[in-house]
């Protein structure tokens, strides 16, 4: 089953070179395609990372025990 991770790995690519491509063809130059497409793989990525971060943890599944001391 493909996951959010899996649909962001995918999109990052897309997003760089599809945007910047597209941009090409209607007619923008290269120098200005290409940060344009940047910006929204790294979008994507800020996304990933800060709004659904994968270490968000939730009260409620926390083990009602304390971990195990290793001293």
């Amino acid at each position: 089953m493909t996951g959010y991770y899996d649909i962001v790995l995918g999109l990052i690519p897309v997003a760089l070179l599809g945007i910047t491509a597209a941009l090409l063809l209607v007619g923008l130059s290269l120098t200005a395609a290409i940060p344009v497409g940047a910006f929204v793989a790294m979008a994507i990525i800020g996304h990933a990372m800060f709004v659904n971060s994968p270490a968000e943890t939730n009260d409620d599944t926390q083990s009602p025990r304390p971990p195990i001391n290793a001293d």
